[in-house]
């Protein structure tokens, strides 16, 4: 058995028009599932599919507070394709933002709503990621978050060091799932979340046991009308598993 990350989930206090933003960011097309929420996903790609992680928006009153624990780099064919795209974000409503960066090659902005995310300045086309090239998440332990993940989907571990840890889907399509050693207390829910689900024929419950026997911890919303699971990655960062599909 085994999970696959299948989309990340944002807050938003307009999911319609953060929605909006990043189906023209992307070059994705917006549907619903119903009220408050906005899904975004590629044209002509059936969710779920390895060759994308899809996007969930979904309307809350929270206020952002402090930089998010988990962001998307976009992906660019040069130095020059970057300062293209990040012009024409900019027109689109994105602002430049320092999350203390410093001197770096890539760019960073922030969302009409605040939420961070870097364009890059590079992209090897020999590995086509699209234009989200990595999903990646703040942690105190790269190497933890490699064997949970790992082992918790069937993503293929490319690279483990002690300050970043590097996933892909073992299909060799879509973004990469990176992880980054930061010394940020985490404090509060994430913004920004991850969601995987099990395959067709999969038992969730069987699959949320052995979540919990790698070491997630489970958290408990108190709605039991819900059908997801909601779980805490040993650093703490919350994940959803879906109902299989």
């Amino acid at each position: 058995m085994a999970t696959r990350l299948v989309q990340i989930n944002m807050k938003a206090r307009d999911e319609v028009a953060l929605g909006q933003f990043w189906a023209e960011v992307l070059g994705w097309e917006m549907s619903s599932e119903g009220p408050g929420v906005t899904n975004l996903e590629p044209k002509g790609v059936v969710y779920p599919d390895p060759v994308a992680v899809f996007i969930d928006i979904v309307v809350s009153d929270e206020p952002k507070t402090g930089k998010n624990r988990v962001h998307v780099d976009l992906a660019t064919t040069s130095a020059a394709h970057q300062a293209e795209v990040v012009a024409r974000l900019t027109e689109l409503g994105a602002t430049p933002v320092d999350v203390g960066q410093g001197d770096v090659s890539w760019i960073v902005l922030a969302d009409p709503e605040g939420n961070e995310f870097c364009v890059l300045d590079w992209h090897d086309s020999n590995q086509d990621t699209g234009p989200i090239a990595s999903v990646v998440v703040d942690c105190a332990d790269p190497r933890a978050m490699a064997r949970f993940w790992g082992e918790a989907t069937d993503w293929t571990v490319h690279k483990v060091t002690d300050d970043s840890a590097v996933l892909r889907s073992s299909q060799g399509v879509g973004p990469y799932l990176q992880f980054l050693r930061t010394p940020d207390v985490k404090t509060g829910w994430n913004r920004v979340h991850l969601d995987v689900r099990p395959y067709p024929g999969d038992d969730m419950e069987a699959e949320a046991a052995r979540l919990r026997a790698l070491g997630a911890t489970p958290i408990d919303l108190g709605d039991s009308t819900i059908p997801w699971k909601v779980f805490a990655d040993p650093v703490g960062n919350e994940f959803c598993l879906l109902t299989p599909m």
